[in-house]
Parts: C-alpha cells; structure tokens; sequence
C-alpha cells in the first residue's frame, strides 16, 4: 500500500527529463510557488482537455508567480508528441516510475490493454507547494474522472497568498 503525502509535508525532489531537452525538479521552485499536475499519460482524452486548460490558464499562474509543471510515466516520445500536438508551453515532464509515484503518494493502475499503454501509469495528482517547499494543496484521485478545478485552484492560490492562508488538513 501506498502511503499518501501528508498536507505540510515536504515536496519529494523527483528529477525526471524534460520534453525538449533539460530535466524538471518536482520540488524546484523557491522562492515561487509551484502547481505540479500529475497526469496518465498520452492515451488519457481527459488529461487532454485538463491541460489545455492549464495550458489557458498559465499566464495566471505564472502572474501569481507559480510555475506550472505537468509530469506522467509516458516515455519520451509521448511526451514529446503531446507537447508538439497540443502545444503546451509548460515543462512537461517524463519517465515517472513506478517508485516515484509511490513516492508521490499516487494511485497507480496496470493498462486495461496494449491499445490503451504498455506500463503502468499514475492516476491524477495535483500539488500546490509553498516557497518553503512544503505541500499547501494535495488533491489525489484514483480514477482519470476525478480532478480538482483548475480555476479554482489558481483563485485559491490567490487567496492563500493574499492571506497567508494556512495549510488546512494537518490534523491526522
């Protein structure tokens, strides 16, 4: 079983390769915030339409100064299709393994069939993390149907940073 990131709790540094070129951190982004969106892969038609509207609402982030980064377990030339077909000018990066979505605290499911992947894959996860490194919002589903509204999302990192809202949910 998978033990589930804990709100408050420190970001796992997970190096992976960026499309493009480069490498991406997990954890990287002090002293600005970070959005991390994790996503199934290149076979997921809703992970599609989640980060275009990503895509959409990038310069928002960005204005709120936080880096958006999407990452998934797809091999390079998925993820470098995606970023070509779909022309998202976030970093995106790849090659998540399984260990690291267990690190991630992601739900992670076999391919239903060889049309849909060829490997295991993690279920969404959404992450907001604080200059300090710490886990401020942690959304995990374990189904692609499930996900937290982007526009949401980016309205509440504006409120906890106008208001140096407190990470809610530590309590065990």
């Amino acid at each position: 079983m998978t033990s589930k990131l804990a709100a408050g709790s420190a970001m796992p540094s997970i190096t992976l390769p960026r499309a493009g070129g480069g490498t991406v951190d997990t954890a990287a982004g002090a002293p600005d915030w970070s959005l991390v969106v994790v996503y199934r892969g290149r076979h997921c038609p809703l992970c599609k339409r989640y980060l275009a509207r990503l895509e959409e609402l990038r310069p928002e982030f960005e204005a709120a100064a936080t880096r958006v980064l999407a990452v998934s377990g797809d091999p390079q030339e998925k993820a470098e299709a995606d970023v070509a077909e779909f022309g998202w000018n976030f970093p995106v990066g790849y090659g998540l393994s399984v260990d690291q979505m267990r690190m991630l605290g992601l739900y992670v499911s076999e391919p239903r069939s060889a049309q849909e992947t060829d490997r295991p894959f993690p279920e969404p996860g959404l992450f907001v993390v604080n200059p300090a490194g710490q886990i401020q919002i942690v959304d995990l589903s374990n189904a692609p149907f499930a996900r937290p509204d982007l526009d949401g999302i980016l309205r509440g990192v504006r409120l906890i940073q106008e208001r140096s809202y407190p990470i809610r949910g530590t309590l065990a």
